[in-house]
C-alpha cells in the first residue's frame, strides 16, 4: 500500500521538488521509501508501504526501453498469472512486485488493461511516447484517487493534502460538498470539499493529453443477469468455492499477515477461512470499549476459540477530545461516520503486529445483510394491508407522526415514516432518506440566506435517484443493493477504512470485495440473499456447520461508539466549546441561533441529535485545521 502523486504540465517544466513537497504529506501511507522521476514536462512521486517484493519494488518502475512509467497504490492479486502470460508474449520484467504486471498490461493492450487487473488500485501511467498521463481507479473504489486541472496542467494524488501543497491549488471551499457532506457523511465522488479538486470515481479511468481530459467508466455492477441453477446447494457450494479463493489470494504477502475479528458473520467467516487454508495460527485483533453494549468481544473471542486463532484484544477508553482533530486531519475533507474511531483504533493496535489485516467489509452488500433491507420486505406487506384497509392504515400513520417527532431515532417509528415518505415520493427519495441525518427540510431550516442561494439549483437525493433509475428492471431490493454499491460503501465504509488504517500504515484487504466474487454473487436470484426478513439466507445457510451457532444467529451490530452520550457527559463542555465558539458561529453555511437549539435540544434530552452533532463537529474542527490552519 503506498502513496502516489504527480504533475503534468503542457509546456512548462516540473519541479521534483514541488512532487517529492506533494509525496512528504503522505509518509503515513509509504514510511519505508520514496522514489521519483521527473521528465520535462511531467513528473511522477511515490511513498512506499513494502508489500510484496521488499527489496526490488521500487516505485515508479518503467517498461524495458524506459518509456513508459508507473506509480501505484494497492495490490493486484492474480498478478502471477498474468505476469507469465506477459512472459509468454516477450515482456521482461526487472522485479518481482505486483504493480509491474500493470505496465506491461498498458504496452499489450493500452486502457483496455484494466479488464485483467483483479484488486484494488488506484495507479498512474506516464507514457514519454504518446505524452499522455493514464490515471486509473479499481472497480468499488477501495483506493482514493484525487485531481485538480489548472489551465491544461493536471496535478494528481491519493489525498487532497497533497494537492494543497501546491500553491497553484485553490482552496475555495464549495457549497455544494458542504450540502452533500450534511447529508451523506462524507462528500461523494466526483466532488470533494475544494471547488478545484476532483475525485476519480470508483470504476473509471482518466486520460489527459495536452491540456484536455477524458474521464470514463469501465465497469458497472449488472443486477439484470441471474444464474439458473437447479438447487440451493450448487449454489452454496459455488458461491463457498469463489469466497475461499478470493481470500486465499489476499493472503499473498511478504510481511506479517492478520485480520480484523469483530464476532459478526462475515469477519468470522473471512477467519475461518483463513484459519483453514493457514499452517499457523492466525493473528486475529478486536477491539472493546467499556460500555458493554458497544462492545463485541464476547463474540470474537468465541470464533477465535473456535478457529485457535493467536489472539489480540483491546480495551479501550477512546480520548476523542486528543484524537478527533487528528483523524480530521487524516480524512482531507469533512467525514462523519464515528465508527472511524474505533476503526482507527483496532487499525492502530494490529498494525503493533502485523502490516496486513484481512477484513470483513462487502459481507452486507453482497448478502442483503442491512436492517433496512428485511425492513423494506416488512413495508411491501404493509403495503398490501393499505391497499385493502387505507383508511385505517392512514389513521394509524397519522397517530404514529406525533411520536416519530419527539423519537426520530428510534428504529420502529423511523419505518413508519419511512413507509409514510415512499407513498407519498417514491421509494427512491424513502430509501435516500434513510442514508441521511438532515434532510432537505432540517438543512433549510439551518442554513444561512447565502448558504441556501449558493446551492439553490441543487438537490443532493439526485444522486440516489440516478444510481436507483440507472440499474433497470430489477427488484426493489437490488436497487437498495445497488444503491449502497455505488453510494454507500465506497464513499462512506471504504474511506472509513482507507484512512484509519493507512494513518497507521496498516494494509487491508477485503475477500468479500473482489470484484469477480461480486459479480457472482449479483448473479444470484434475490431470494437466496433475503428470505422471510432473514438477511444473508445462503452464507448462514453454508455457517450452520462453519461458526459457531451463537455467531450465526446472533443479532446484527453496529461498530459504533456512543456518541449521543457523550455529548450529554464527558464531551459536553468540548462540543459546546467547538460548536458555539464566535469563530464557529460566524461561519457563513448556518444560522446561529439554529445551532445553538440543537445543542440544546440534545443536551437536555429532548431530542436525539447525535449524529447531526458529530457532523457539524467534525466540520468546524475540520475548518479549524484545514481552514484556520490551527494545529491538529
Amino acid at each position: 500500500m503506498c502513496g502516489i502523486c504527480g504533475i503534468v504540465k503542457r509546456n512548462k517544466r516540473v519541479s521534483q521538488e514541488d512532487v517529492r513537497k506533494m509525496a512528504s504529506t503522505m509518509i503515513h501511507r509509504g514510511p519505508d521509501e520514496e522514489g521519483y522521476k521527473i521528465f520535462d514536462s511531467a513528473g511522477l512521486g511515490h511513498r512506499r508501504l513494502s508489500i510484496i517484493d521488499l527489496t526490488t519494488g521500487r516505485q515508479p518502475i518503467s517498461n524495458e526501453d524506459d518509456s513508459i512509467f508507473l506509480v501505484c497504490n494497492g495490490e493486484i492479486y492474480n498478478f502471477k498469472q498474468l505476469r507469465k502470460v506477459l512472459e509468454d508474449k516477450g515482456h521482461i520484467f526487472k522485479t518481482k512486485t505486483d504493480s509491474e504486471v500493470i505496465l506491461h498490461l498498458y504496452e499489450q493492450h493500452g486502457t483496455q488493461c484494466l479488464k485483467f487487473l483483479r484488486g484494488m488500485f488506484a495507479f498512474a501511467i506516464w507514457d514519454n511516447r504518446k505524452r499522455t498521463l493514464f490515471l486509473a481507479r479499481d472497480r468499488l473504489g477501495k483506493k482514493p484517487l484525487v485531481y485538480s486541472v489548472k489551465n491544461g496542467d493536471i496535478y494528481f494524488a491519493s489525498e487532497i493534502k497533497a494537492l494543497l501543497a501546491m500553491d497553484e491549488i485553490s482552496k475555495e471551499i464549495d457549497y455544494v460538498a458542504i450540502d452533500l457532506f450534511l447529508t451523506y457523511q462524507a462528500i461523494p465522488s466526483p466532488w470533494t470539499i475544494f471547488r478545484a479538486i476532483r475525485k476519480l470515481p470508483p470504476g473509471h479511468f482518466l486520460l489527459w493529453r495536452d491540456g484536455e481530459i477524458k474521464v470514463e467508466r469501465y465497469w458497472e455492477i449488472d443486477f439484470t443477469k441471474k444464474l439458473k441453477l437447479k438447487s440451493e446447494e450448487e449454489y452454496m457450494e459455488l458461491m463457498w468455492e469463489k469466497l475461499v479463493e478470493s481470500t486465499k489470494l489476499r493472503m499473498i504477502a511478504d510481511v506479517p499477515l492478520g485480520a480484523f475479528l469483530s464476532g459478526g458473520i462475515d469477519s468470522s467467516t473471512v477467519v475461518g477461512i483463513m484459519s483453514e487454508n493457514s499452517c499457523q495460527p492466525v493473528k486475529t485483533f478486536s477491539v472493546g470499549f467499556e460500555e458493554s453494549d458497544f462492545s463485541e468481544l464476547n463474540y470474537a473471542k468465541i470464533v477465535a476459540d473456535r478457529f485457535g486463532t493467536e489472539h489480540h484484544q483491546f480495551i479501550v477508553r477512546p480520548d476523542v477530545v486528543a484524537i478527533l482533530p487528528n483523524l480530521v486531519w487524516h480524512y482531507n475533507e469533512p467525514f462523519a461516520d464515528s465508527s472511524m474511531i474505533p476503526t482507527y483504533y483496532v487499525a492502530r493496535e494490529t498494525k503493533k503486529h502485523v502490516t496486513v489485516a484481512l477484513n470483513g467489509d462487502g459481507g452486507d452488500e453482497n448478502f442483503a445483510g442491512y436492517t433496512r433491507y428485511w425492513q423494506t420486505e416488512l413495508l411491501r406487506m404493509i403495503n398490501v394491508i393499505h391497499e385493502k384497509m387505507p383508511f385505517s392504515f392512514n389513521f394509524i400513520l397519522k397517530n404514529f407522526a406525533k411520536f416519530y417527532n419527539r423519537y426520530p431515532s428510534n428504529t420502529f417509528f423511523r419505518v413508519w415514516k419511512w413507509l409514510e415518505e415512499s407513498k407519498k415520493y417514491g421509494f427512491d427519495h424513502a430509501y435516500a432518506r434513510r442514508l441521511i441525518s438532515f434532510t432537505r427540510d432540517f438543512r433549510q431550516s439551518i442554513y444561512s440566506e447565502e448558504m441556501k442561494k449558493n446551492i439553490s439549483d441543487f438537490d443532493s437525493l439526485i444522486l440516489v435517484k440516478n444510481i436507483w433509475n440507472a440499474t433497470g428492471e430489477i427488484d426493489l431490493i437490488e436497487k437498495m443493493i445497488s444503491t449502497d454499491m455505488h453510494l454507500y460503501l465506497p464513499e462512506v465504509l471504504l474511506v472509513k477504512m482507507d484512512i484509519a488504517s493507512m494513518a497507521n500504515s496498516l494494509e487491508t484487504r477485503s475477500p468479500f470485495l473482489d470484484h469477480e466474487f461480486v459479480e457472482f454473487i449479483a448473479s444470484f436470484p434475490l431470494n437466496l440473499k433475503m428470505r422471510n426478513f432473514k438477511s444473508k439466507y445462503i452464507l448462514k445457510k453454508k455457517l450452520r456447520n462453519f461458526l459457531p451457532e451463537k455467531i450465526v444467529k446472533r443479532n446484527k451490530m453496529g461498530f459504533g461508539v456512543p456518541v449521543g452520550r457523550w455529548f450529554r457527559r464527558e464531551l459536553r463542555n468540548y462540543l459546546i466549546e467547538i460548536l458555539l465558539s464566535s469563530k464557529a458561529l460566524s461561519r457563513e453555511y448556518f444560522k446561529p441561533e439554529k445551532i445553538k437549539g440543537i445543542v440544546d435540544e440534545h443536551i437536555s434530552g429532548n431530542i436525539d441529535h447525535t449524529s447531526r452533532l458529530w457532523s457539524l463537529l467534525v466540520l468546524e474542527l475540520w475548518h479549524n485545521i484545514y481552514v484556520d490552519e490551527k494545529n491538529r
